[in-house]
């Protein structure tokens, strides 16, 4: 783990399984409106963050490629992810270029399938568009999102490049902790979406007396949690203060005994869709 060579050098790089290199604290654009996009990219990248995360299904790729374009900054110093849509996994290759064109980018650095959809039984199909992808050099990692264990033992079996990052719902109260295990065992990386639970682990007596005892905000001490753990972690905001504030619990250290008392939250909360069943298009 090496310091991120950026404006924010307490956010770490963690080195994927293909040797790519991955901005620990990232900014996430779920549910940020289209027309917003734009300006909270900006002021995110103003704030320092280097690790942009968005999907086709947001509908808001364009607003991120436009506050990338007016940054002025290089290419190279930038990490984005973006996704592909659950009704376009028959058309994989074609929806990618599609993002990469609203990105306004040559390259996008980590490229995920969005949900398994077992129901539709494509995602092994896509995963092979996205193994071209990466091989001529279009995508610098591939990945999933939402990938239960039997989901990614399915895909390891059909496949030849193990994906780079797994990206799941994580928060205290809802840790996956079978998914990261098995994720982890072969090499994937761990990410966290809605890492503060939609805000609702945030009134925890527990997270609120960590953050009295730092003099830190209990949204810092869940990031700080996630950092801690290894996690890769992609908070929402459109406030400027909040990017902020997010973006130093980078330099938020919590001790082992600490990392604990807020892994034991853990009370099957899951606030979003269930991959096992999930069969939304999103187109």
């Amino acid at each position: 783990m090496t310091d991120h060579q950026g404006t924010n050098p307490a956010v770490q790089d963690l080195t994927l399984n293909n040797g790519v290199t991955i901005p620990q604290l990232g900014f996430g654009v779920f549910q940020v409106p289209p027309e917003e996009t734009r300006t909270a990219v900006g002021q995110a990248l103003k704030a320092g963050y280097r690790h942009i995360d968005t999907a086709a299904a947001y509908r808001n790729e364009d607003g991120v490629g436009a506050a990338i374009a007016e940054s002025g900054l290089a290419r190279d110093e930038l990490f984005i992810t973006t996704k592909l849509r659950n009704g376009e996994q028959g058309n994989a290759r074609a929806a990618f270029e599609a993002s990469r064109r609203a990105l306004g980018v040559d390259w996008v650095d980590l490229y995920l399938i969005h949900w398994p959809v077992p129901s539709q039984g494509l995602f092994t199909q896509a995963w092979h568009e996205l193994e071209s992808l990466y091989a001529e050099g279009r995508i610098r990692a591939i990945g999933v999102s939402n990938f239960l264990p039997d989901h990614l033992e399915e895909l390891l079996a059909n496949s030849t490049v193990v994906p780079a990052v797994n990206q799941i719902e994580i928060h205290p109260t809802f840790q996956q902790a079978d998914v990261a295990h098995k994720s982890r065992s072969h090499g994937i990386a761990v990410e966290a979406y809605s890492p503060l639970g939609q805000g609702q682990d945030l009134d925890n007596e527990v997270i609120a007396q960590l953050a009295q005892a730092h003099q830190a905000t209990p949204a810092q001490i869940v990031l700080a949690w996630h950092l801690g753990l290894g996690n890769i972690v992609i908070p929402k905001t459109v406030s400027p203060e909040r990017m902020a504030e997010n973006l130093a619990a980078a330099r938020l250290e919590l001790s082992e005994s600490e990392l604990q008392s807020i892994s034991a939250l853990e009370a099957g909360g899951r606030t979003g869709a269930d991959p096992a069943e999930a069969a939304f298009t999103q187109m």
